[in-house]
C-alpha cells in the first residue's frame, strides 16, 4: 500500500484506475543481484498473482528456493506460474489453493503445505496478501473481509506452520515470518480495537470512503495493517522468549505501483473526483512494483534485517529498503495483548 505524508494507505495508478501504472526500476536489479543462493530452502508467498508477491515469489525461485505460491485458484494463478517457469526454467514453484476469506480454505492449505515440505521444513512465511478499503462486508466465518484477509487468516498460518519453521530453523539455522503493513497503520490515528477481529464482518461502521477524513473503509484498513505490525512484535517477543530460532518481520511497500488500488477503487474505495487527482499526484512519488517489494524481500532473506524489524523505502514512498520504527500505536504491549486475546477468539488457541 501507498503511504501519502498523511499517512494513508492507498496504492499509485493510472488516471482511470484501471490498471497499474508502469515504472522503471532503479534499486531492484542491485538488489536481485546481491541475494544468495537459497538452494534448498522453502518459501510460502500468499497473495502471489500480482504486485510485490509475485516479484517476491520470482526473485527467491530464482535463488534456488522451492515456492508455494498460496492463492485462490484461478487463471491469474494459473498464470503467475507459468510466467516464472517460462522465464526460469529450472524454477521450482508450486500453487497451493488458499481463499483468505475461508478459515477452512487456509486450514487445508495449511495441511497441503504440510504434505509438500513436512520433511524440509519452511524457511520463510511471507504474509504478503493484502486487500484495501473494501466494503463492510463479513465473510463466510463472520468476520470482516479485511481484517480476515490482511491479519486473521494470516494469523492461523503461522500457528498451523510454526512446526515447519522450527523445522528449518533447527536444520538450517534460523526460519522467517514476515508480514505485510502500511504507512496506513499510522493513519487514522487510531488505536487497535479488538471489535476489528470479531464476527461483526458488515456492522463496522460503513462504505465510507474518504481517505482523508478516514472514512469507514480506510479505519477498518488501518486496523488491519496495524494488525500486521502489532503482530510481528508480539510474534518476535513471544518466539525471544522460548529461545526460537525464528524470526518475525514486518514490512511496507511505500508508493508501490500494483494492482491493489485497482481492485479497491472498482469497489467503491475512493470517493467520487479522488481516484484521477490521487492518481495525479501519486505519479510523481511513485516507484516500481519491483522496488517496493525490497523492503518485503529483506525480510525474506537478507542477513541485515534483525527479528521485530519493520522496514520501509528509504524515503517514505520510494527508494532503497531501510529500518524504520514501528509507530507508537504499534509498538505497545497493551496493543500486543489485545491483538493476541482477540485473533485467539476468533481462530482458536495459539499457544506460543
Amino acid at each position: 500500500a501507498l503511504s501519502n505524508s498523511n499517512g494513508i494507505g492507498i496504492d499509485t495508478m493510472g488516471g482511470s484506475f484501471a490498471k497499474p501504472i508502469e515504472i522503471t526500476s532503479v534499486h531492484y536489479v542491485g538488489f536481485l543481484q546481491k541475494m544468495s543462493r537459497m538452494d534448498g530452502k522453502v518459501v510460502v508467498v500468499t497473495g502471489c498473482t500480482t504486485g510485490t508477491g509475485f516479484v517476491a515469489a520470482k526473485a527467491m525461485a530464482s535463488v534456488g528456493a522451492h515456492v508455494l505460491m498460496l492463492n485462490r485458484l484461478s487463471q491469474r494463478a494459473t498464470d503467475a506460474e507459468e510466467a516464472i517457469k517460462k522465464d526460469l526454467p529450472h524454477a521450482k514453484v508450486t500453487t497451493v489453493a488458499c481463499d483468505l476469506m475461508s478459515f477452512k480454505s487456509v486450514l487445508a492449505a495449511c495441511q497441503q503445505v504440510n504434505q509438500l515440505v513436512g520433511e524440509q521444513g519452511l524457511d520463510v512465511l511471507c504474509n504478503n496478501a493484502g486487500i484495501m478499503a473494501m466494503e463492510d462486508k463479513a465473510t463466510e466465518d463472520g468476520c470482516d473481509i479485511q481484517m480476515q484477509t490482511n491479519h486473521l487468516s494470516h494469523f492461523i498460518m503461522c500457528r498451523e506452520l510454526l512446526p515447519l519453521l522450527e523445522k528449518a530453523a533447527t536444520l538450517r539455522g534460523e526460519a522467517r515470518i514476515v508480514h505485510h503493513s502500511s504507512g496506513a497503520r499510522r493513519n487514522p490515528s487510531k488505536k487497535l480495537e479488538a471489535k476489528y477481529f470479531g464476527k461483526n464482518g458488515g456492522n463496522l461502521g460503513g462504505n465510507g470512503n474518504s481517505m482523508l477524513m478516514g472514512g469507514a473503509r480506510w479505519k477498518r484498513y488501518q486496523q488491519s495493517k496495524l494488525a500486521n505490525s502489532v503482530m510481528t512484535l508480539a510474534l518476535h517477543a513471544r518466539l525471544q522468549a522460548k529461545g526460537s530460532k525464528v524470526k518475525a518481520f514486518c514490512a511496507a511497500p511505500g508508493g508501490a505501483a500494483t494492482s491493489l488500488g485497482v481492485t479497491s477503487n472498482a469497489d467503491g474505495g475512493f470517493s467520487a473526483g479522488s481516484p484521477g487527482l490521487t492518481s495525479w499526484v501519486l505519479k510523481q512519488i511513485a516507484q516500481s512494483a519491483e522496488d517496493g517489494t525490497l523492503p518485503l524481500l529483506t525480510c525474506c532473506v537478507s542477513p541485515e534485517a534483525m527479528s521485530g524489524d519493520m522496514w520501509e523505502p528509504a524515503g517514505g514512498m520510494k527508494g532503497p529498503a531501510k529500518k524504520t520504527p514501528h509507530g507508537k500505536l504499534a509498538d505497545d504491549t497493551a496493543a500486543c495483548e489485545t491483538l493476541w486475546t482477540a485473533s485467539e477468539e476468533v481462530c482458536g488457541k495459539f499457544p506460543l
